[in-house]
This record gives C-alpha cells, structure tokens and sequence, in this order.
C-alpha cells in the first residue's frame, strides 16, 4: 500500500484525467432542478478550495512536490484539527465539479476512487514522516485524527503564528520537550497562497468554463 501510494502521490496531477473526461462528456443524468444542483455544485467547489487555501497558507510550496521532498511538520490552522486537510479540501472539490456536472449518480463512484487513492497516499506519507520526525510526528498522530477533523484539541500558541509546528495542537506534558526542539514556521501571505495556488485555481475555472460550454450546447 505504501508503495501504491508513493507512485499514485508522484502521478496525482494525471491520474484525474480520466475523471474530468467522464464529467465533460458524459451526459447530464438529472434534468430535473438543474440550477439547484449546479448551485449546490459551485457551494461544495468554493468549500473545498476555502479549506484548501487556508491549508495552504499554512503549508506553502510544498504541497505541490511531487517528490520524496518534505517540509516541516505543521500542525496549526487546518493541520491541528485534521492531518489532511487538503485532500479533504480535494474531495469536496471533485464532489462539487460531478454534482454541478448533474452527475449524481457519478458522485459515490469518485467517492471511492478518491478514499482508495488517498489512503494509500496517506499511508505513504505517514511512513516518510515518522522516519523524519520519529516521536513529534508520532506525538502528533495521536493527538490530531487523520480524516474526521476534531474540534476539542487544546491550543496553546500564540497569535500570529499561523504556522507553527506541532506546539499548537498538542497540549499533553509528554510530549512538550519534543515539541519544544521543533522550528517555527511563520504562515504564508495571501499573495505568496493565491500564486502558490494558482493551478488549481485555474483548473477550476477552465472545469467550469466547460461544464457552461456544456450545458448552452
């Protein structure tokens, strides 16, 4: 799985193609109430790209290596109430495209395909971590849950911070002089967020741009 996941991390830019084919050129199986579920689309696309902008502010760069390549270990903003945010924020995103596409039926079939390759992913990345970080990532693992986002964590940090490593999410005494020897990562500006993301940012207007070429034709 961890293997699985490492070649499906490197080829995640391409492995979707075959997706947003199936939404462009599929037909709409759902005539009825078409604004409403194009409307509902759009909410869940903003959604996703809300949380992946916040993640991102957070994380920067890095998240769009392909690569083995690392960064530091955030756990504040997204990072310390869940410890993927921006596949979390990638799913919505995906939901929100089928069901503006008037795809329902499509909707837990990505869900699927999405939860498999994000596993293994997950899995792949969780190994590399622990090898970097040993026990602060493994203090973090067992503070900060990997799907379901927490809203009970305690903070700790101080303002301004956004991106601090791990001292923000976990309070438990065990695990302070840990914390304590990791760097502090100050958060990204808007501008150094929106140019970070601007790929995805334009591939959601060119999806949409699509599905309206779509939809007149």
């Amino acid at each position: 799985m961890t293997r699985l996941g490492g070649w499906l991390f490197r080829h995640r830019t391409i492995i979707p193609v075959p997706l947003v084919i199936a939404v462009v050129g599929l037909p709409p199986s759902d005539a009825s109430q078409p604004n409403l579920l194009i409307g509902l689309g759009i909410a869940i696309t903003a959604i996703g790209e809300a949380i992946r902008l916040w993640a991102v502010q957070h994380i920067g760069a890095i998240s769009r290596t392909r690569s083995d390549r690392l960064g530091p270990l955030v756990a504040a903003g997204p990072f310390a109430l869940v410890r993927n945010p921006l596949y979390l924020g990638n799913i919505a995103l995906w939901v929100g495209f089928v069901i503006a596409g008037r795809l329902l039926w499509l909707v837990p079939i990505v869900l699927l395909l999405l939860a498999v390759e994000y596993h293994a992913i997950v899995r792949w990345e969780e190994q590399l971590l622990e090898g970097r970080f040993g026990d602060a990532y493994r203090s973090y693992v067992a503070h900060v849950p990997r799907w379901i986002p927490s809203l009970t964590l305690h903070h700790r940090g101080h303002e301004g911070h956004g991106a601090k490593v791990l001292e923000d999410s976990i309070s438990a005494s065990s695990v302070s002089s840990v914390v304590e020897r990791l760097p502090v990562v100050e958060m990204f500006s808007w501008r150094e967020t929106l140019f970070s993301e601007r790929g995805t940012l334009i591939a959601m207007a060119a999806g949409y741009l699509v599905l309206w070429l779509k939809a007149r034709s």
